[in-house]
């Protein structure tokens, strides 16, 4: 993975090194809680990619549940419970699953409790799953009482018989749900209760699910291992968080309260949404906040290209692509509609690349700041190098903006009305 920012970000290096000084110490706290590899702190889930334990239960289940008959895992859950498992399942297989029908396992989210939606996954699964060995489902709520979560798993599980033999439960050790899947001699995967919802994805919350659908963990796990090593160098521009934090911190200072996250892989978009879940609780709070968004290249340059170009500067960007892809294809020489003559014998990957490359020439005669993310490929040594990156990120950056990092407590505000709500 490559970050730049040289150039680009509008940060002069003297401004990067002066701001690291107000980082060391919280630098040397991130050190000490890699060294004691516990969970015994906020920032610990810097420990999760380390944890073997964790690893072998995962893996432990996965032998029982993922058979060869397995066609989806049916993950319940919303918010920090799925989002960082949906980034890495759309990056490698998700966004294609419309276009490779008979591809299996799938994964299928219910996050949400939208009335037609659900009312049409449990049809699906009532009526289309021939065989229960078909079907995993994995329902994760750290606190164990989230109502959307709770409801979707009462609609399945109690109208569909053969569903409750089918389940894991993803939850903080002794829960309440802990407890009842246990009376129930319903398998359960324990979340450390020291990591948060956002930061879990190394955990069983996402590494469970993942795995039962073929993601190779271990090479997820050690892109976070080795991103890690550099977020904890003491040396700033060795540490492309700490750089990556002071940078988006200045901008901040400065009016660019907007970061967009502009994505140049289709297929990463779940990965810029669990993003705007990271920054929009990690530093939204106290009067405080920088509001994330996500685009897409090259489609949002056709719906909000004139705002980022004409419109109000109050916004900072983040371009991420890969380097190298999968699959490519090319068009023909003697194309059937000959419009364009600058595209022919040119492959889908050269033509994106031209398009990145005109909108960061555009961007810069324009003023606009902006730092590069350029991954070596989408795969999932990558994912857990950006996902770890990002999430060290925030640390620094909560910390340089003085809030904490790790809770959100105007979230259980509605949480608190809608259970009052439901229980006249």
């Amino acid at each position: 993975m490559i970050f730049r920012f040289e150039e680009t970000a509008h940060v002069k290096k003297e401004e990067i090194e002066s701001q690291s000084t107000l980082l060391q110490e919280y630098n040397e706290k991130l050190n000490k809680v890699a060294q004691l590899n516990n969970y015994l702190y906020d920032e610990s889930s810097l420990n999760l990619p380390f944890d073997e334990i964790i690893v072998e239960k995962v893996l432990k289940l996965r032998e029982k549940y993922a058979t060869p008959k397995l066609k989806y895992v049916l993950d319940i859950g919303i918010g920090g419970s799925n989002l960082g498992t949906k980034a890495v399942y759309d990056a490698l297989y998700g966004y294609y699953d419309i276009v490779e029908p008979h591809r299996f396992p799938k994964m299928i989210f219910a996050d949400t409790n939208d009335p037609e939606f659900i009312y049409k996954l449990y049809s699906f699964l009532k009526n289309q799953i021939t065989d229960p060995e078909e079907l995993v489902i994995n329902a994760i709520s750290k606190s164990g009482k989230t109502t959307e979560t709770i409801a979707n798993l009462e609609i399945i599980t109690s109208g569909i018989d053969y569903t409750r033999d089918r389940l894991v439960i993803t939850t903080s050790y002794n829960s309440d749900l802990w407890k009842i899947a246990k009376s129930l001699k319903i398998d359960c995967l324990p979340i450390p209760n020291k990591v948060g919802g956002r930061f879990s994805t190394f955990s069983s919350v996402g590494l469970f699910p993942l795995c039962c659908v073929g993601v190779n963990i271990p090479e997820l796990l050690r892109g976070a291992m080795e991103t890690r090593k550099f977020g904890l160098n003491r040396n700033v521009f060795k540490n492309p968080s700490m750089v990556s934090a002071i940078i988006q911190f200045s901008n901040y200072t400065k009016g660019k309260l907007i970061n967009n996250n502009f994505f140049f892989e289709s297929e990463l978009e779940s990965l810029g949404k669990w993003y705007v879940q990271l920054m929009g609780e990690s530093v939204g709070k106290d009067g405080k906040g920088i509001t994330p968004t996500v685009s897409i290249g090259s489609t949002d340059l056709h719906s909000m290209g004139q705002l980022y170009l004409g419109g109000i500067k109050d916004k900072y960007f983040t371009f991420v692509s890969s380097k190298t892809h999968g699959k490519n294809i090319s068009i023909p020489k003697n194309p059937t509609i000959e419009i364009m003559e600058e595209v022919e014998e040119k492959s889908a990957a050269e033509i994106m690349s031209a398009i990145l490359k005109g909108v960061k020439i555009t961007f810069a005669k324009n003023n606009l700041p902006f730092t590069e993310i350029v991954l070596d490929d989408i795969t999932e040594y990558s994912l857990g190098e950006f996902m770890q990156f990002k999430m060290l990120e925030m640390m620094y950056l909560g910390k340089l903006m003085g809030v904490n990092t790790f809770d959100q407590p105007n979230v259980e505000s509605y949480k608190e009305e809608t259970k009052k709500i439901l229980s006249q």
